[in-house]
């Protein structure tokens, strides 16, 4: 019961952050900069250290890991390049439509928070301590997972009533991964091989997609400065949390 009731506090808090982007759509380069900011922390600051724990707890084989993480770089850099995108020339780059990349990424982010969910409801059959430990983290971030969601859908071209309906998905996602614990369990090997495919998929949404599509149009000194703020936020928000 715990565990449900703190899955609703990820939805609360998942869902305010995406509308704090909506609400800032007309400045929505200035939150892309602060969202890659926030992606590239969450992987070096959160992830990683994650999948560093499980190696040496579990004495997994980071060869794999590291093969998990280059396949998610690779798998969505291949997927946006070749079959969703760029059919145009790279002038008319900042003016490109490509709402496929949008939905494969909203929906990635969705994994990432049912999974989160996931953790939640495992920690608490570890102990109840463990348990709101692994919440009080979620919690933390999942403001800034609803401000990914709504920025990925816009900046890809998509409409306001898209980003709505994928805010929506990715703040249910972590109340149906309590409520999957419930019937199932995740093995720690194929958690340590997906945190290191997502993280893949993190940096090049980040570093490669978001980052130069913030700077496209408008870039600033504001922007970069925002990108550091994102970074700096999650570090604080993994050092105590």
């Amino acid at each position: 019961m715990e565990a449900v009731l703190l899955s609703m506090a990820t939805f609360t808090s998942t869902f305010l952050g995406g509308l704090f982007s909506i609400k800032n759509r007309k400045n929505l380069h200035k939150v892309m900069g602060f969202t890659a900011g926030v992606l590239v922390g969450v992987v070096f600051f959160d992830i990683f250290p994650e999948i560093i724990n499980l190696i040496n707890v579990n004495g997994f084989n980071s060869t794999w890991v590291m093969v998990a993480l280059v396949s998610g770089f690779l798998i969505f850099h291949i997927l946006e390049k070749s079959v969703l995108i760029h059919h145009s020339h790279e002038d008319e780059y900042p003016e490109h439509k490509h709402p496929h990349v949008g939905i494969l990424s909203a929906l990635a982010l969705a994994g990432h928070s049912f999974m989160d969910g996931v953790g939640i409801g495992l920690g608490f059959q570890i102990s109840n301590s463990v348990g709101l430990l692994v919440a009080v983290a979620v919690i933390a971030h999942d403001f800034t997972d609803g401000m990914n969601t709504v920025s990925l859908v816009l900046t890809n071209k998509n409409s306001l009533k898209s980003a709505r309906w994928f805010l929506l998905l990715d703040a249910f996602a972590p109340v149906l991964g309590v409520a999957s614990t419930f019937l199932f369990k995740v093995s720690e090997n194929f958690l340590v091989l997906y945190l290191g495919f997502f993280a893949g998929f993190l940096l090049y949404i980040g570093a490669s997609d978001i980052l130069p599509e913030a700077h496209s149009k408008e870039s600033s000194f504001k922007t970069i400065g925002l990108t550091l703020a994102g970074i700096i936020l999650i570090f604080i928000i993994t050092r105590f949390a």
